[in-house]
């Protein structure tokens, strides 16, 4: 039985994947390889991030009745990565590893910690409080970019 938690971390070690295939093929200057790479990553995490805040968020802000805490911090940090995209594919588009590598650093340790925070905090708290609801969000969850 799939849960809420192996679902999600799941897409987490398949955008650390395409991360890294972008990092490596940068630092060779593989840049068509490169770009193959962070679009993929790219659409990979901003599906991700939808699918948290469009589906699994408002669940768990529903049963709670707040939109503060957790679910909160997750949406900022979001927004923080959002940032770091955006430097990142204007150095790749400028040729610039220094620049992409740079923002890849920064990005890594964003996502681990906010990885962290999600695995050990939001995702077993969505699995106690939507236990009910699991088989639905499920299959909104993977629904989601199907339309």
């Amino acid at each position: 039985m799939e849960t809420i938690s192996s679902y999600m971390e799941d897409q987490h070690k398949a955008c650390d994947d395409f991360f890294v295939q972008a990092e490596e093929a940068v630092s060779v200057q593989e840049w068509e390889q490169a770009q193959g790479s962070f679009d993929a990553f790219h659409q990979a995490i901003e599906h991700h991030f939808a699918q948290e805040e469009g589906v699994l968020f408002p669940a768990i802000e529903e049963v709670t009745g707040s939109d503060l805490g957790p679910t909160q911090v997750m949406r900022m940090e979001h927004e923080q990565m959002r940032g770091l995209f955006s430097e990142m594919k204007n150095s790749l588009a400028a040729g610039d590893a220094e620049g992409f590598l740079g923002a890849a650093e920064t990005l890594l340790v964003l996502m681990q910690q906010h990885n962290t925070k999600e695995e050990q905090i939001v995702y077993p708290m969505s699995e106690q409080l939507l236990a009910d609801r699991r088989e639905g969000i499920l299959a909104r969850l993977e629904s989601l970019g199907e339309e």
